[in-house]
């Protein structure tokens, strides 16, 4: 962790012991993640694979859209450094253990993996849900991904995006992660967000690589839905 992320995680944790989430006020991952917005985009900040170490790293001052995620889960179990690095590891890796094996590689090792994250709330949130086998990590030329990681079979359960009408919207609380469904079959999402109520309607924040964008930005929801295949959703345990 940088001098620069050390600040901006002191300022976080101000504004998490601020935001007690009690009834009637916004919830602390809709405050907590207001504070990234403009942060910019950055792509490969974690640190290892199969030959180099894992480190776990802490940088405030980029992120992509899956430590965003990371982030703001750690930062809503903590009120100071040594809980949030705790929550990190806990909400980052497997069984908390620090390594490129127990790495949550995957949108859906939130909800799957030891213990779970968050739930998978698709199939509840619409009767129009679609359920796939993949082979996660296992790309459809041959070959993986992740070099070093083996390949996993498991179920995803999506939401087609033209089925994404106010009914769905109307099932979704503040603070649930909308992943897109990945058509890959060694993928499950390609992009990850928080689904928050902004002043005009529901929106997406999300770290953004767009050219446009190149930071944590809030794009409206449906919007974003119509550009892609469908939305896997889970919900935070906390």
């Amino acid at each position: 962790m940088s001098p620069r992320s050390a600040e901006i995680l002191d300022r976080l944790l101000d504004v998490r012991r601020e935001t007690p989430g009690a009834a009637g006020a916004p919830p602390p991952a809709a405050v907590l993640s207001q504070r990234f917005l403009g942060t910019a985009y950055g792509a490969n900040t974690l640190v290892g694979s199969q030959g180099v170490p894992e480190q776990l790293v802490i940088d405030l001052e980029r992120v992509d859209c899956f430590t965003l995620a990371d982030y703001v889960e750690a930062l809503k179990r903590a009120e100071n450094r040594d809980q949030f690095i705790d929550a990190l590891t806990a909400v980052r890796y497997q069984d908390g253990l620090v390594g490129f094996a127990t790495r949550r590689h995957f949108f859906t090792d939130w909800s799957a993996g030891s213990p779970p994250i968050a739930t998978d709330v698709t199939a509840d949130v619409s009767g129009d849900a679609v359920t796939v086998t993949k082979n996660l990590n296992r790309r459809d030329d041959g070959g993986t991904y992740l070099p070093g990681l083996p390949v996993t079979r498991r179920e995803v359960t999506y939401i087609p995006a033209e089925r994404v009408d106010g009914a769905v919207l109307a099932q979704l609380r503040p603070g649930d992660y909308i992943g897109a469904y990945a058509e890959d079959g060694g993928l499950d999402v390609t992009h990850v967000g928080l689904f928050l109520t902004g002043p005009d309607g529901p929106v997406l924040r999300n770290a953004s690589s767009l050219s446009r964008d190149q930071q944590v930005v809030d794009t409206p929801l449906l919007d974003y839905v119509a550009t892609v295949p469908g939305i896997v959703v889970l919900r935070p345990l906390r």
